[in-house]
């Protein structure tokens, strides 16, 4: 073995380890991160196998044999395999196509590199292949190295930060005020006392303005109509945080003020702002009332919120411990929930994961959240979301003897009062990331009653049962494809019928045969076909054929030529001048042509033309 090929084997079986283990341990391909790290690895192993010159599937192999060798000492190996194998099938297949496109690109670039007597390849040529191609630049840099050359790296380096900056060019202005507003944040934050936070146990509460912003600016009042950001000494309000959007509701004053609170959110961590509508009166610091979240709008989120922990643990349930949460939204009766996954879900898998979850919502588990420290929380097997910021004391959700989750979002008291659940949709949002949505409680059934009507309409419409519907609907389907196919051939034949119709009107011209004609009810395809149908009926020789037709308000118009015109010029040659003359124009480079334009009065002109212009071409034969 040469020791080119020494290295890329040990590369090959020494990173298939390293890949199988860290999928065992959860662990997915994606653009930063553990999954980053892997999939360099991945990619790397890819290559080298090519070098070797295996040009199938090598990962599935390799990996199977990390499991066979090694699975009886490291068991999650083994009970991880099917993972494995299904992970890096779905990884090398779409980059053993980029593997293939940018060493070719590569290869060339080398040679030129070489020819140019440079030892360093131009960063313009790594920054194209990676940008335009996928191609890592860690693969270009270790290819130009086996090849004896480097890489302009500072220079790729260089066109990498234009493009961010030209990305984020346009979000200039924004950012710039999004930097004074989180200035003035800072400068209240300074001055005044964190919000008590009510919301757990209470829906309103007695609290005082203690800051106001209008404009972005601190002010000490704001009257009826102003867009206001409020700080409240104590707030039941939840304000935006782990998925969960904010409270909504009203701020009542004392003397009688009236605002429509209608967002919470953190201005800085920790620093809790209502966003508000003066209504009625005016607002000053210092004014207390009655703060009053709209309860139906929360009830909604908490139903949301606890399904989305349901929904979580069956998850991972059915595709594997792999697939943990990446993101969610949570909004009343209405989920968004992303997933680490590898591959798109079944119907099966969809159909399985909403009976699970409606399956522990009616068994109705208890809800219940308790503090610990951190520390506690991860030893009691309580789940920490990725990219979440968590303190030392944490809050976690226990639901039933299945879910433990880090969160301080609201949740009902038992799993019954979900309601009910019910996917929408399953897509993909990135590599190996999924995206379900799904409707919760009222959502959920004012759907479920959407799908009902539209079935008994249906139903109604068809004449039969809304249960017999789908039966009755797929035959007449049938019914309907086949009738179609019956008039499609029989229109085929009566267009053949025609075509020898005007074939037999052709006319002969210098050492050819002209037809031209005006068809009626016919489409722009149709018209085509018939013109290339009539020149085959032709006798053996030149043969040019002009036809017109009025549809849909538009003049048409369509030449075919025999093969052996083509040498005096397209087909295009004759409609040309009667594309002009209707208004319009055309075009085709071979022995047929289309042309239209918007008047269908100047028809009679434009074949006259076309006809003179076939003629010309025949005479010219």
């Amino acid at each position: 073995m040469f020791g080119g090929e020494k290295v890329s084997f040990q590369v090959v079986t020494e990173h298939a380890r390293s890949i199988a283990f860290l999928i065992a341990d959860g662990v997915l391909p994606s653009k930063d991160g553990r999954g980053y790290v892997l999939r360099r690895l991945m990619r790397r192993a890819i290559r080298h196998a090519r070098l070797l010159g295996i040009d199938g599937p090598v990962l599935p192999v390799v990996t199977a044999s990390v499991i066979s060798n090694l699975g009886s000492t490291w068991t999650e190996l083994s009970s991880q395999a099917a993972l494995i194998d299904q992970v890096v099938t779905a990884e090398e297949e779409p980059f053993g196509r980029t593997l293939a496109q940018g060493t070719r690109l590569l290869d060339a670039a080398i040679a030129r590199t070489r020819e140019s007597r440079s030892a360093a390849l131009p960063g313009e040529t790594a920054f194209e292949l990676a940008d335009t191609y996928g191609f890592p630049l860690e693969l270009t840099v270790e290819a130009a190295r086996d090849a004896g050359l480097t890489v302009e790296e500072d220079r790729f380096a260089t066109l990498l930060d234009e493009q961010k900056k030209r990305a984020k060019a346009g979000g200039k202005a924004k950012t710039a005020e999004a930097l004074r507003k989180l200035d003035t944040y800072r400068e209240l934050s300074a001055a005044l006392p964190r919000t008590e936070f009510l919301g757990y146990e209470h829906l309103n509460a007695e609290a005082t303005v203690t800051g106001l912003l209008s404009g972005g600016t601190v002010v000490t009042s704001a009257g009826e109509g102003n867009e206001v950001e409020l700080v409240l000494d104590r707030s039941p309000f939840y304000a935006e945080a782990g998925g969960q959007i904010g409270d909504t509701g009203t701020l009542t004053l004392t003397d009688g003020t009236r605002l429509r609170i209608t967002d919470t959110r953190y201005g800085l961590e920790g620093f809790r702002v209502h966003t508000a509508r003066v209504l009625e009166g005016e607002v000053r610091t210092g004014t207390s009332g009655e703060a009053q979240v709209d309860a139906e709008r929360r009830a909604g989120l908490m139903r949301s919120h606890s399904a989305t922990h349901i929904l979580h643990a069956v998850v991972m349930a059915t595709l594997g411990d792999h697939a943990r949460q990446q993101g969610s939204l949570v909004e009343p009766d209405r989920l968004r929930f992303d997933f680490a996954h590898f591959t798109a879900l079944t119907t099966d898998e969809l159909t399985l994961i909403e009976q699970a979850v409606n399956g522990h919502v009616l068994d109705d588990p208890a809800v219940r959240a308790w503090y610990a420290d951190r520390i506690e929380a991860e030893a009691a097997g309580a789940i920490a979301l990725f990219g979440e910021k968590y303190g030392e004391q944490v809050r976690i959700v226990d639901i039933g003897d299945f879910s433990r989750e880090l969160c301080g979002g609201t949740h009902v008291a038992h799993g019954s009062q979900v309601g009910t659940f019910r996917l929408l949709s399953e897509s993909s949002i990135g590599s190996n990331l999924r995206r379900v949505e799904a409707l919760t409680g009222h959502g959920a059934l004012r759907h479920q009653d959407t799908e009902r009507l539209l079935l008994t309409e249906l139903a109604a419409l068809l004449g039969t049962r809304p249960a017999e519907a789908p039966d009755v609907l797929r035959k007449r389907l049938e019914s309907l494809a086949a009738t179609q196919n019956t008039l499609e051939r029989l229109r085929t034949a009566e267009l053949r019928t025609q075509a020898k119709a005007l074939a037999d009107t052709a006319r002969p011209v210098g050492s050819g045969r002209l037809v031209v004609g005006k068809v009626a009810d016919a489409t722009a395809d149709e018209l085509r076909q018939l013109a290339s149908q009539t020149l085959d009926y032709l006798p053996t020789g030149p043969g040019v054929v002009v036809l017109a037709l009025e549809h849909e308000g538009k003049a048409l118009l369509v030449a075919a030529i025999t093969a052996d015109l083509l040498d005096q010029g397209p087909a295009a040659r004759i409609s040309a001048r009667a594309a002009k003359t209707v208004g319009g124009g055309g075009g085709g480079t071979g022995t047929l042509a289309s042309a239209g334009g918007r008047h269908p009065e100047h028809l009679d002109q434009a074949l006259a033309a076309a006809t003179e212009d076939a003629s010309t071409l025949l005479d010219a034969q």
